[in-house]
C-alpha cells in the first residue's frame, strides 16, 4: 500500500526538481519585470525558463508584442543582476541561477504559421480547418 512518502526522501515527486525551479523561476522574474521601470520592457512577457541540470544557469525566454528587438534584449541584459536578486531574495536555493534571457523560438514560429494561413485562398484555409477538426 502506498502513502505517497518514498522511505527516504519525504514526499514523491510528480515531476523533475529542474521543471519545480523553472516555474517558480520564470514567476519571480516576470513579477520583478512588472516592477522594473524601463519603457523598453513593457510589452515583454515572459514565457519560460530551461535550467540546466545543476541550477546554474537558466535560459528565460520571452515574447514581446510586435517584433523582438535588440533594444529590448539589450534592457533585459541591463536588468538582469536586478532579475537575479529578486530570485535570490524570493526562492530558497543554494545558489542563484545565472540567467540568459532568448526569444521563445515558438511564439516566432506560431506568428509565421499564421501569416502563412492569413495568405492562404479563403476556400483553402477552410478546407485545412476541416482537415484539422477531423484529424
Amino acid at each position: 500500500m502506498s502513502t505517497g512518502h518514498s522511505r527516504s526522501r519525504g514526499p514523491i515527486r510528480r515531476y523533475p526538481r529542474t521543471a519545480r525551479v523553472d516555474r517558480v523561476v520564470q514567476e519571480v522574474v516576470a513579477d520583478a519585470l512588472e516592477r522594473i521601470d524601463d519603457d523598453r520592457l513593457n510589452l515583454v512577457t515572459i514565457t519560460g525558463v530551461k535550467s540546466d541540470p545543476d541550477l546554474r544557469q537558466a535560459i528565460v525566454f520571452y515574447a514581446a508584442r510586435g517584433e523582438v528587438t535588440e533594444e529590448i534584449a539589450n534592457a533585459l541584459e541591463d536588468e538582469r543582476h536586478a532579475l537575479q536578486k529578486a530570485i535570490g531574495r524570493e526562492v530558497r536555493m543554494k545558489f542563484t541561477p545565472h540567467l540568459r534571457f532568448v526569444p521563445d523560438p515558438a511564439i516566432e514560429t506560431g506568428w509565421k504559421i499564421e501569416a502563412i494561413l492569413k495568405d492562404l485562398p479563403r476556400d483553402m484555409a477552410a478546407s485545412a480547418d476541416e482537415e484539422a477538426e477531423d484529424a
